[in-house]
This record gives C-alpha cells, structure tokens and sequence, in this order.
C-alpha cells in the first residue's frame, strides 16, 4: 500500500540524541513515518537500530530532540501510554513467556480495554494469519521453533490492535523459508491497513517491502529516499550486498 503525498504524519523523530551514560548511541536523529507507510530503517551491527526502536517506543530516555505521534508530543511518556496510542513492538528476541502457552502469550496483548472488548475477533485474525498457532494453541511457547515463536511475537503485538507496528529484526536467525513467511505476514499486516516502522539488518528484504528506507550508521542517519534507488547506489550495494566498488 503507498500512501498518498498528502498522508497525515503519524510519527515524527526530530533531532533526537539518545546515550547509554557518557556514550552516544543516535546522534541528531530524524525520521518520519506517514499514515499508511512501511518505513524500513537497514544498517550493520551497532548502528543503532534496535536503539531506535527501544527509544520511540519509550523504553529509553531521549537526551534530547522529541517523538511526536500524531501531533503530540510524546518524549516524555511512558512505554505503558506509548501502548494505550496504539502503538506496538515486535522485539528484538521474540521475548516470549516460555513457559506459557501460544495462547497465553497472545492474550498478553489484549490488554487494553478495547483490545479486550475484540479479543476473540482479534484471536482468529492472527490465527487467520499463522494457522500453524492455532493447531499449537495449548502448546508451550518455549517448545516452538523459532519461527513460530516469531508469529506469536507478531500475533501478540496485533492482539492490542496498533495503529503503528514497531518491528525489530523479525528474520534475525531464521531459516530463508521462515523469512519469506515473515515477510509475506508483514505485507499481510501493512496491507490491513497498519503503519509499519521495520528495522532489520537484511537489507535486501526490507529495501523490498518498504515505501521509503533510512540507512542508519553510527547512530546518525546517513541517507534517506525511495528504497530503489537507494539500492542503486554503489556504496550501499557494496556494504549490504558484497559487491565491489569500481572507481
């Protein structure tokens, strides 16, 4: 789905500056994401990216910037009232309760007064997606393969019904096939009608599924634009697809 030129914008990150004590982890950092929009940030380890995500979600402080979502300043919230304005996150990990059930984990995610009042309708729409949770419902989470603990991760953060999905490293130590799953559910998911903010590392991937792509490097964003074209671009070929630099 491509938003239109004039889609609302649903979030803003402007000039943020985020550390881990005396280290700087994203330095004057800008991105958006419109209405209607898969936005991909790609960069190698230690670019920043799952710091990113943890600081828009409001599970870091920001040294200094602002997070706008739809209008509103939200810098200051809380990760619980990020939540209760519809946002959600797929960690890093997965982050599963091992020792509960598919189901359990899932219902974990309703926990919003409105996400309760649909629950059930909510259930079969994420086991609509990933029919294989609903045959392992009662099923330990623990005990499932990584790629199906990644659908509960997914199911779990569609359960409180987001208005912006967060996405962090869905194929990280995935088998290929698994991927593919993956991103056919991301596309599901976009196609719904849910804004999409993905991080991922494969960059390959993202720059496909996205409408717009970020490269994030050192912490500080080092280009921007149509993922097509920045896939043409010979140092970003040469970074992400191992292909050599002719001068």
């Amino acid at each position: 789905m491509n938003p239109a030129a004039d889609s609302p914008r649903l979030l803003s990150v402007e000039s943020v500056n985020v550390s881990y004590g005396d280290a700087p982890a994203l330095w004057d950092l800008t991105l958006h994401v419109d209405e209607g929009e898969l936005v991909s940030v790609v960069g190698p380890n230690g670019a920043g990216k799952t710091t990113l995500i943890n600081t828009i979600m409001r599970l870091l402080p920001v040294r200094s910037g602002r997070i706008v979502l739809r209008g509103e300043d939200v810098t200051r919230m809380t990760a619980t009232q990020m939540c209760n304005r519809d946002v959600s996150i797929v960690p890093e990990g997965r982050l599963l309760f091992g020792q509960m059930t598919v189901e359990e984990n899932l219902d974990i995610g309703a926990y919003r007064a409105l996400a309760r009042t649909r629950r059930a309708e909510t259930m079969e729409r994420v086991y609509g997606l990933f029919p294989i949770l609903k045959e392992r419902r009662w099923q330990l989470a623990g005990t499932l393969s990584g790629g199906q603990q990644q659908m509960v991760a997914f199911g779990r953060a569609l359960m409180a019904h987001p208005k912006l999905l967060l996405i962090d490293e869905p194929s990280l130590g995935l088998a290929p096939s698994v991927v593919e799953q993956v991103f056919q559910a991301i596309h599901e998911i976009h196609r719904s009608g849910v804004s999409i903010l993905l991080i991922e590392q494969n960059a390959v991937r993202a720059l496909e599924a996205a409408s717009r792509a970020y490269v994030l490097e050192g912490g500080r964003i080092a280009t921007e634009g149509n993922p097509r074209t920045l896939m043409a671009q010979p140092a970003i070929r040469a970074a992400y697809l191992g292909e050599a630099v002719h001068p």
